[in-house]
């Protein structure tokens, strides 16, 4: 038996303009899915199309037990963090000799096969080797750890990055000359925003921008709308969407004083509100008694 973790993410800035090519920053946070895989002769099936491209990938068969910190369907990377925790543990349990490195490519693969050949290589990635990540295209640069402050507030919208980024796809084929200057807009606000990491409250009003440009791009929501008015009201330094949009997440760059009052706030809109920070560690290994915080889903 092989218990294995990965992290979820935020988007700090340059969701959806990665499908294109544009950079993106991302940042992996504490809570964490726990998958617990275990050899056997007989596994149940289930239903999670993620969790059978895993075990095809790597062509063998097995129990998958899973727990899981983060909500489905928010934004956050669960689809990310449970595809990476998966393949690993796997890979450790059948002794497959995989690099974390390969991880992140199979664990994209999977990705881009259940979303159709849409997903981003930034969510799989970043939930592999945790921390800041500046990613474009194949680039991926490490960016120095940051002690930011961070409250998720959750919609309880449930939505579907495919159908979102399907959604911008068809937007860009009909007006590309209203979605292509948006994209390079969001470009422009990510690299910008790398100047003034140091500066908390620059950053916030990049992440206000980022938030607006997404808005344009139509896939906001009225419901993260309110979340992110009422973080900004309670004194975020920035709030945006975070992820696919249409529902799901959005995260506040926030004083550490100001982080109960703001969560507070989110909650006072209907939402769900996650305390948190960033994440260092990526996939990792946990000790066997993990398997008693698991639930089981089989395969």
């Amino acid at each position: 038996m092989a218990v294995w973790s990965a992290p979820g993410k935020v988007f700090l800035f340059g969701e959806h303009a990665v499908v294109y090519g544009k950079p993106g920053i991302a940042m992996a946070i504490k809570p964490r899915v726990y998958v617990t895989v275990r050899k056997t002769r007989h596994p149940p099936r289930v239903k999670s199309p993620y969790l059978e491209k895993c075990f095809e990938l790597m062509g063998v068969n097995g129990s998958v037990y899973i727990h899981s910190q983060l909500p489905s369907s928010s934004g956050l990377g669960s689809s990310a963090a449970v595809t990476v925790a998966t393949l690993s543990a796997i890979n450790d349990e059948y002794g497959l000799g995989h690099t974390k490195s390969d991880i992140a490519s199979m664990a994209h693969s999977v990705e881009k096969s259940v979303q159709k050949g849409r997903a981003s290589a930034t969510d799989t990635y970043v939930s592999t080797f945790g921390g800041v990540l500046l990613i474009q295209g194949d680039i991926k640069r490490r960016l120095p750890p940051e002690d930011f402050h961070l409250v998720i507030g959750n919609t309880m919208v449930s939505h579907s990055t495919a159908r979102m980024v399907e959604q911008v796809s068809k937007f860009r084929a009909t007006d590309p000359d209203i979605v292509n200057p948006i994209l390079d807009a969001i470009e422009a606000v990510t690299m910008r925003s790398l100047h003034v990491f140091q500066d908390q409250r620059a950053l916030g009003r990049y992440m206000d921008i980022n938030h607006e440009l997404l808005e344009a791009l139509g896939v906001g929501h009225p419901a993260l709308t309110r979340l992110v008015t009422a973080a900004r009201a309670a004194g975020a330094y920035g709030a945006k969407i975070t992820g696919a949009g249409g529902g799901g997440s959005m995260v506040a760059l926030c004083p550490k004083r100001s982080k109960s009052k703001i969560a507070g706030a989110i909650e006072g809109c209907d939402g769900r509100a996650i305390i948190t920070t960033i994440d260092n560690e990526g996939a990792r290994k946990e000790k066997e008694d993990e398997r008693n915080r698991t639930d089981k889903t089989g395969r």
